[in-house]
Order: structure tokens, then sequence, then C-alpha cells
């Protein structure tokens, strides 16, 4: 709730008429932290149940890119190679600062309803967790932040910014929603990137990179499609009964589960990810055994 009112995020008003409001919850987790720098904490966070909005009147775009895993790899070659330094950084709660374009109005969150103002709610300023528009609003506020700042974005990525140095050398930051390595040729360099993004957002620093796609203790392996699976959408479900059985099966998400490991770290799934990918619009059940 201070991230919250410190970031000015909501005005209390009363609903105007013909209005709808959002509802909202709070999420309790606990975070494993990072050993030697962060220790394992509790966390509460306000969201907004997102699924209430109404498309075209509480949101429009709600697309917001993330850094190809390839780049991550293409630029821990350059930091080897030019021996480079890399640090790591995230935003507290970097949704918060998204600015909305939109009117939305929430209820008040359960436990800190204001007192004699219980009718009324809140009509958000910033973006909040779960609000369809989130991830959008967050990365433009941040892409403006840094191409005022004198860096340039990648033409072949819209999270990879770089800023050419007076002797020559660069300096890389590369977003993954409120996640960055920042790579420079000394630790100055980074301080000074990091000095900066702090004066805008509320930053937590990281140190050096320590932990990037968590591969330390995987060990290589082949999995390759079963060949006893000959797929063909011959396999598709043909009686009600295995049309009805499938509709409970979650394929799609499955797959894409599959797709992003294969992306981050697993390419010996490519083919085999590919082959079920082709029957997402109407798997059957040898398609789900071999998924």
């Amino acid at each position: 709730m201070e991230s919250l009112h410190k970031n000015k995020t909501w005005d209390l008003v009363k609903l105007p008429k013909c209005k709808k409001t959002v509802h909202c919850k709070w999420v309790f987790k606990k975070k494993e932290g990072t050993p030697g720098v962060e220790e394992p904490r509790y966390k509460a966070r306000l969201v907004a149940k997102g699924y209430s909005q109404v498309p075209r009147v509480d949101f429009t775009d709600v697309f917001s890119p993330v850094v190809k895993h390839s780049l991550i790899r293409a630029l821990l070659g350059i930091v080897a190679m030019h021996d480079l330094e890399l640090g790591q950084l995230d935003v507290k709660t970097a949704f918060l600062h998204g600015e909305l374009e939109e009117d939305i109005y929430m209820q008040q969150p359960e436990g800190f309803t204001v007192s004699k103002k219980e009718d009324y709610v809140c009509l958000l300023k910033k973006s909040l967790y779960d609000l369809k528009q989130s991830p959008r609003q967050w990365y433009k506020r941040f892409d403006s932040f840094m191409t005022s700042h004198d860096f340039k974005r990648s033409s072949f990525d819209s999270c990879v910014y770089f800023k050419k140095n007076n002797d020559g050398s660069f300096v890389y930051l590369l977003l993954y929603v409120d996640d960055m390595l920042i790579a420079a040729k000394d630790k100055g360099e980074i301080r000074k990137v990091k000095a900066q993004l702090s004066e805008e957002f509320e930053m937590k620093d990281l140190g050096p990179a320590k932990k990037i796609f968590g591969m330390e203790s995987a060990k290589p392996v082949s999995t390759p499609l079963a060949a006893h699976f000959r797929l063909s959408s011959a396999l598709s479900p043909q009686s009600d009964d295995e049309i009805e059985y499938m509709s409970h099966v979650p394929y799609s998400s499955v797959v894409g589960s599959l797709m992003y490991a294969m992306v981050c770290s697993r390419p010996d799934l490519s083919y085999a990810v590919s082959a079920v990918s082709r029957y997402m619009a109407n798997p059957g059940k040898e398609h789900w055994k071999a998924v």
C-alpha cells in the first residue's frame, strides 16, 4: 500500500453514472531470493481482476515486447569476447509506473477502505498488476525514458538499448519485462546507468549477473519424438466422446510451455515441438499422448 500511495496510483472519487468498476484482490506469495544477494521474502500484491475489463472500453493495446533469448546469448558472447562487466537489476513494482490512457474505476482494496468514503471508488492514474494494458504501458514509459537519455533502440529487438561512449566503447541494456542486464567496459559505466534509472524508477540492484537461465546443474540429453508416433490430422477427434474428452485437455497451454523451454534452453526439443504444434487447432488423444 505504501508503494501504491507513493506512486499516486489512484484518486478516490464518486463512481460516475453508467460506469462499472473493476474488482481487485490481494495475492500473497513467498519469493525465493538470490543466494548471497537477497533473502527469501513474503510479498503482498494488489492485483486488478483484469478479466472483467471490456475491450475497446477499458483497454486497447496489450502487447508488450520482451528481449529475445538469442540476443541475451549474443550479449553474453560480446561480454566474453571484449571482457565487459555485466550487471543485473530489476524494477520494484514495475507495472505501477505505467501511465494509463483510459479511465478505469476500481473498488477500494479489501482491508483498506477509507472511513466515511466507503462508497467511493479508485480512479486509476497508473497501471496496476493484472490490468490488461499494464505490461504495454510500463514498456512505453521505460522506452521513452531510455530514448530521452541518449540510448538508441535496436532495430532488431525493441528491448535492446545501446549507447556509444566518446572512447568508442558501448553500453548495452537488455530488458525482459522488469529485469535488466547492463553490459559496459567498466563498473563505473554500469553504476552511472543504474543511478540514472534510480532517479526515475525504484530499482533493486542485484550486483554482477549471477543467474540468467539457471542452467548450471543441467545435463545434456536427447529427447527425440518417439518413433511409434505417426501423427497426422486423421487422428483428430471423430466421436462426440473424444471431442468432449479433448475439450478438457490443456493441449495448447502445454505446447506453449514446451515452446518456451525449446527457445530458452532445450533446442533438442525443436523437431518434436514443431510436430505437435501442427495439430493445435483440433488435437486428438494420440496427439496428446505425444505431448
